[in-house]
């Protein structure tokens, strides 16, 4: 079954406020932010005391089974349910750039509780976040503040046989069924050599996503399933190949099918 996607730009109608809904759902976000505050000292001390390689394969490890370990708790609340054992088939396929859309905050959780080790490209930011910034740095994820430091990292991490998780728009989706897409995908792909393994997360709502308030409460449970496409050659024009992505993803995800979808109900507490 494929999740109808939620176009964000179209405003979501009012339903009658559930209490439980509200609870199940402010319960996920203090719970990541504790889960997130526990690791920070450990993730400190073990970043001073080890070596980088070991450090960063510790933390890859530990982000991998904790983030696993929230998913469980959503899923025993009653707040998700995810269907994600597609992306268990790319273990132990290499080194190679997977691609996902971006329509949600939790994309990247859903995706590194499932793979093996990847580096990750995220916002430079979030390492300085006193919930996320020890665990990242221990973990080796690199920042995209500096886009030739990043090509330059990500393209060592690669050739040393790692992947390396990057969302091609650089944010989440501004529009439906993906924002524009950036040129680093391409120009990392053609300078490691690599494939691009392309990534398509649905869900039937638009939690947590671009335009989403805090205040908003979804209604729940939100399915989240991910699915493997398209497996992409290393590209030898970076231009060429970023617009060939594009047309892929918009193919893929359906536009037609997500404008058809019918809008969300949410409600503000």
């Amino acid at each position: 079954m494929r999740f109808p996607l939620v176009p964000p730009s179209r405003s979501l109608p009012v339903r009658p406020f559930s209490v439980l809904d509200a609870l199940r759902s402010y319960f996920g976000l203090a719970a990541f932010g504790v889960m997130g505050l526990a690791w920070t000292p450990p993730a400190l001390l073990l970043g001073a005391v080890l070596p980088a390689p070991a450090a960063r394969a510790a933390g890859r490890a530990v982000i991998r089974r904790g983030f696993r370990a929230y998913l469980g708790l959503l899923r025993r609340i009653g707040a998700c349910r995810f269907e994600l054992s597609a992306l268990d088939a790319l273990r132990g396929q290499g080194p190679m750039i997977v691609a996902p859309n971006h329509p949600s905050l939790i994309d990247a959780v859903l995706l590194l509780s499932r793979l093996d080790g990847p580096a990750c490209v995220m916002k430079a930011g979030l390492l300085g976040s006193p919930v996320l910034g020890a665990g990242a740095r221990l973990a080796g994820y690199i920042p995209n503040d500096d886009l030739r430091r990043m090509i330059g990292l990500a393209v060592a991490e690669l050739r040393e046989g790692r992947s390396l998780l990057l969302f091609p728009e650089g944010t989440r989706s501004s529009e439906r069924p993906i924002g524009p897409i950036r040129g680093m995908v391409g120009l990392i792909a053609r300078q490691a050599g690599v494939p691009v393994q392309t990534v398509l997360i649905e869900a039937d709502s638009s939690f947590l996503g671009k335009r989403w308030g805090l205040r908003q409460v979804p209604r729940l449970p939100i399915r989240y399933r991910v699915r493997l496409g398209r497996r992409f050659e290393p590209p030898r024009n970076a231009q060429d190949f970023v617009q060939e992505l594009d047309a892929y993803f918009r193919e893929a995800l359906g536009a037609a099918a997500a404008e058809a979808a019918p809008p969300e109900p949410s409600s503000r507490p």
